[in-house]
């Protein structure tokens, strides 16, 4: 069982500081790094925005990598589960390897289903209190509208009680409470979304204006 205490097991270790400040990097980049993270129920169209967006910055000229959640427990977090601590678990973690990215200048775009509020809320914490933008996006989609989509099939074995404790479903989705950014993917496409998102990054000064077209 993981343990979910974010303070380090050992006393002998030591922050060090380096010379570069993000600052610095965004000189050599070009923008700001932050993390954009993308909250939703499963098949509320994350993923797919995610992938749109990486694109259409990378297409700019932007430096930009997309964490999803399926692929980080291929690796990083292959031995965690679905219960409510490994969940939180699988949060910390990836908040952690977020904030690293967005220090080193990434425009970091995660995708996780992340569905309690207090989760959510450590991460964007541990952005803040080392100096980071952290943009909480809200994948706003009906459940009915994922579970007619369903591209993994998962709504209907949950509905036939071949999985326990799946989200919208046996176990809850807290919807964000105040996020920076509402999008409705039952009425844009992935492209309309991700040019939303794009335009919410040069409001928050993460992209100048004319490098953002």
């Amino acid at each position: 069982m993981p343990d979910t205490n974010n303070k380090p097991k050992s006393e002998n270790i030591v922050w060090h500081d380096g010379q570069i400040t993000p600052d610095d990097r965004a000189k050599v980049l070009g923008h700001q790094g932050c993390t954009l993270w993308l909250t939703g129920l499963s098949g509320s169209g994350k993923s797919t925005v995610a992938v749109a967006l990486e694109h259409a910055l990378i297409e700019q000229g932007h430096l930009a990598y997309r964490l999803d959640g399926d692929n980080v427990r291929h690796g990083l977090n292959a031995n965690l589960g679905f219960s409510a601590q490994d969940r939180q678990e699988n949060i910390r973690r990836i908040g952690e390897v977020a904030k690293l990215f967005a220090d080193a200048g990434v425009i970091t775009i995660s995708s996780f289903i992340s569905p309690y509020q207090s989760d959510r809320d450590q991460v964007r914490k541990i952005h803040e209190d080392a100096g980071l933008k952290f943009l909480e996006v809200f994948i706003n989609t009906p459940i009915e509208v994922c579970e007619s989509r369903d591209p993994k099939g998962l709504y209907k074995k949950a509905r036939a009680g071949e999985i326990k404790g799946f989200t919208g479903i046996d176990d809850p989705y807290e919807t964000p409470s105040n996020p920076e950014i509402d999008l409705k993917t039952d009425e844009l496409s992935p492209q309309q979304a991700a040019d939303q998102l794009i335009k919410a990054l040069v409001t928050h000064r993460i992209l100048n204006q004319s490098n953002s077209q």
